[in-house]
């Protein structure tokens, strides 16, 4: 197991703090905009912290895994990141323009995609929906 790693009583693996998780969650938490790992890496040594670009991208993979980031792939496959704005199960709408992001529910989504996983003989279904568009800004 790795250092960054623990076993809870549960036998499951947490992760433990470190200075590095701290910062880019701090800076995560300071901005609603979907940011790439290069301008959060960017942001970090502005800011005068010693993180890494490949410390960056695995502790934005731990925190996805976690659930404490949402993570987009823009329309040239770039991944961005920002704070979970809620731990419900959400989707994003997304402005081509200035990057507006606006978490919506999508209740009809739900039931086709648990229908869906059904039929087929599925279970334990997750899905990711991303709509972009340009907003009224634009």
């Amino acid at each position: 197991m790795s250092p960054a790693h623990t076993e809870t009583a549960a036998g499951t693996a947490a992760r433990r703090p470190t200075r590095q998780r701290a910062a880019l969650a701090e800076l995560m938490s300071s901005t609603t905009e979907f940011l790439s790992a290069q301008d959060l890496h960017a942001r970090l040594q502005e800011r005068g912290e010693s993180v890494g670009l490949a410390t960056v991208y695995r502790n934005l993979q731990a925190m996805a895994a976690d659930g404490d980031v949402d993570v987009l792939r823009t329309d040239d496959g770039e991944s961005v990141y920002r704070s979970c704005g809620t731990d419900a199960h959400h989707h994003h709408l997304v402005c081509r323009e200035c990057g507006r992001t606006v978490e919506v529910e999508g209740p009809a989504v739900e039931r086709w995609a648990a229908e869906v996983a059904r039929r087929h003989g599925f279970s334990d279904v997750t899905h990711t929906i991303e709509l972009f568009g340009t907003c009224t800004s634009h």
